[in-house]
């Protein structure tokens, strides 16, 4: 979805490299700098990577396929369910209630040691970054009840401290929604959701099991498991703004 906002794809090496090149130089992939060991081993370079991206979510602008959507919310009673972190449906217009992000946003941070200070908001947040290393340079993000260094509050790979709250908080108002449906009117529309983190498929699969109503937007895996549902291998701006266009007509 982000894509065609000209947010960099890190599916595989090659793509995270091309928006990266300095990680190519030290042979690290997307998978092994979203690690939140490096917060506490090597935290210039953890924020380097995550200040980096905190910058340019900030001025990507959302394509038209957001406002579409948001148009069709404005319709019929929608929600918006993403392992996007970069916080671009809000962006775009949607609810900061109707929508929930299952792997956590980069827009909110968390303290390291725990010390009980809840899940805030990372606004005025500014990070310099030396782009020739992509290492954070300067005073970097603390915990405003301990003063211990802070973090996203993203679920990283292989992620044991994360603080879940915020994100619960969302999933609970979600599964609300959904339980107050006609699951039988159900319709989902999944926009680029990987296999290789399965969670938003897999969410999708389920919420649309007994509609059969699953449009799977994909360039690269657009296949739906016992063909209930759509399969439209294209991207997501064209293809809503199609779809759009069909409704509108």
């Amino acid at each position: 979805m982000g894509v065609d906002s000209g947010l960099p794809d890190f599916r595989g090496p090659e793509g995270f490299w091309r928006a990266y090149p300095p990680y190519r130089r030290l042979g690290l992939r997307f998978e092994e700098l979203a690690d939140p060991v490096h917060f506490a081993d090597d935290p210039e370079l953890a924020w380097g990577f995550y200040g980096h991206r905190l910058h340019l979510y900030r001025r990507t602008v959302p394509h038209a396929g957001f406002g579409v959507l948001l148009r069709w919310a404005q319709r019929v009673p929608t929600r918006v369910f993403t392992s996007n972190v970069d916080g671009q449906f809000q962006r775009a217009g949607f609810a900061e209630d109707t929508v929930t992000e299952c792997h956590g946003s980069i827009h909110h941070l968390q303290c390291t040691k725990h010390c009980g200070q809840p899940v805030w908001p990372a606004d005025g947040v500014e990070i310099e970054i030396d782009e020739s290393t992509m290492r954070a340079v300067g005073p970097l993000p603390s915990c405003p009840t301990c003063g211990a260094l802070a973090r996203p509050n993203i679920l990283m790979f292989g992620d044991y401290d994360w603080l879940p709250d915020r994100t619960t908080e969302q999933l609970a108002r979600h599964r609300q929604f959904l339980r107050s449906l006609d699951r039988s009117r159900l319709v989902v529309v999944e926009l680029g959701a990987g296999t290789a983190v399965p969670t938003v498929r897999r969410e999708s699969e389920l919420a649309s099991a007994t509609s059969g109503a699953l449009i799977r937007i994909n360039v690269r895996e657009p296949q739906v498991r016992h063909g209930r549902g759509v399969e439209l291998a294209s991207p997501a701006e064209a293809t809503l703004l199609e779809l759009d266009a069909l409704l509108s007509a």
